[in-house]
């Protein structure tokens, strides 16, 4: 498994160009820092949008999902930094799935990024997951990539948390998560474009999957932060 975990923690938000410079700052030299300290997370990434850069995906890579409940997150979550706090009504339009990975192969980074977020139509989950499996196997030996994971989401046992208070706007959520890592952002363009084709909706896929291309802005490990 090329994820260095059995969980994954994907988020999507938007952020107004008159503060992305110091979003990054923030994110780069307190956030991440926070984040990776926390017992069980082993990596964070950081993607920007590759159209115009407003758009953010972050990924954190989990030894376990119940890390999403520990004791130690939870209190980061209910404890934001002033810094924290001064920026996380900023982060519009946010997609927070707390995830278990289903699937990963090859690289768990890459200079470029495509997220798929669907979800199974009714009673199709085993045929998704088979189909997602086979893309996952087959993807990483393509030209221009070199991962490609599936994580499913499930909520953890955990109450509001100040910082989604901070925020002031409810969380939307993935079911499952689709991401594909590469070199070439025209290989994962070419992918994209395939992607929104018929085949996923034949193959149990609902209407209404979102996906997105990001380029490589920061990833760190919990070592690199030691």
């Amino acid at each position: 498994m090329s994820l260095l975990g059995k969980a994954a923690l994907a988020m999507w938000w938007d952020m107004a160009p008159d503060v992305k410079a110091e979003f990054e700052d923030w994110h780069s030299h307190e956030h991440f820092p926070e984040r990776l300290a926390v017992p069980g997370f082993r990596r964070g990434t950081r993607w920007t949008s590759a159209p115009d850069g407003q758009g953010i995906f972050v990924m954190y890579e989990l030894a376990s999902h119940d890390k999403l409940s520990s004791p130690s997150y939870v209190a980061r979550l209910n404890a934001p930094t002033p810094w924290s706090t001064q920026l996380m009504p900023h982060h519009r339009n946010m997609v927070r799935s707390q995830c278990h990975v289903l699937e990963s192969r090859g690289g768990g980074i890459g200079s470029h990024a495509l997220t798929v977020r669907l979800s199974p139509a009714s009673g199709r989950d085993a045929d998704v997951r088979a189909y997602y499996k086979s893309l996952v196997e087959s993807l990483v030996s393509r030209p221009g990539l070199i991962g490609a994971h599936l994580l499913r989401h499930q909520a953890p046992p955990v109450a509001l948390t100040t910082e989604q208070k901070v925020r002031a706007a409810t969380d939307q959520v993935a079911d499952w998560v689709f991401v594909v890592c590469g070199y070439d952002l025209e290989a994962l363009s070419d992918l994209k474009a395939s992607i929104h084709g018929d085949a996923p909706l034949r193959l149990g896929v609902a209407q209404g999957h979102v996906s997105g291309l990001y380029s490589l802005a920061h990833s760190a490990t919990a070592e690199d932060i030691a």
